[in-house]
């Protein structure tokens, strides 16, 4: 019964934050005609003002800066949308530009790790599906393949335990601070900034717990 209690909060630390995340963002989505620009230009802006050597593009794969095009990619509605959540995304995703101008350690890590990762996940995918094969055969060897299945789970979930504290650096100590030095917000906006920038890092910390949640799983299996 511990278990399932156990198992049943985990799953609300992942559910609950990422149906606020969203919330959060669409709540500040609204067009705002006193804003005097789009995300796209307000990201342009700041590229200028910090002196920062890279490109803006508009994409489908989710906001987020590519350290390796040194480029701020942001979705069609924050590109073009005077919004709050515009506004402050791009804020976000510039500020994983400063990371990446100021060679900040754990940003640098996290490109590599991710690419090992990758690759460590590719290997675990195929030691999972081979598991049922080897189970019915050679039960020892289902139990080996299995163990690399989880390592390859544990690699994703180092990812984002190393992403964490940058998205919480991106949002709090790069965002919020020029947003709020620079006199872009009024003091109500930047209230609702502070909680949209909590959702941008909150959607890793769902995601962390997941792949925990999923290793637990899978764990939990290996001791039968």
């Amino acid at each position: 019964m511990i278990w399932v209690v156990i198992f049943l909060v985990i799953l609300a630390l992942i559910l609950i934050p990422q149906w606020w995340t969203q919330h959060i963002l669409k709540k500040h989505s609204k067009e705002r005609s006193d804003f005097p620009g789009t995300g796209g230009e307000f990201a342009q802006h700041l590229i200028k003002k910090e002196a920062l050597n890279c490109q803006l593009e508009t994409t489908d794969m989710g906001d987020h800066y590519d350290p390796v095009a040194k480029t701020v990619r942001l979705l069609e509605p924050n590109m073009n949308g005077k919004s709050l959540t515009a506004v402050v995304v791009a804020a976000h995703e510039v500020g994983h530009a400063i990371q990446h101008k100021e060679h900040m350690p754990l940003f640098m890590l996290r490109g590599p790790l991710a690419k090992l990762a990758f690759w460590i996940e590719k290997i675990a995918q195929i030691a999972l599906l081979t598991t049922p094969v080897f189970l019915s055969f050679i039960p020892a060897v289902a139990k080996l393949s299995l163990i690399v299945a989880i390592v390859g789970m544990l690699a994703s979930t180092l990812v984002h335990v190393v992403t964490l504290p940058v998205e919480f650096n991106a949002s709090f100590s790069k965002a919020l601070p020029i947003l709020e030095r620079g006199g872009y917000l009024n003091s109500k906006d930047l209230k609702s900034a502070h909680r949209i920038l909590l959702a941008c890092a909150l959607t890793y910390v769902s995601a962390a717990l997941a792949s925990l949640l999923n290793v637990w799983r899978w764990l939990r299996f290996i001791r039968r």
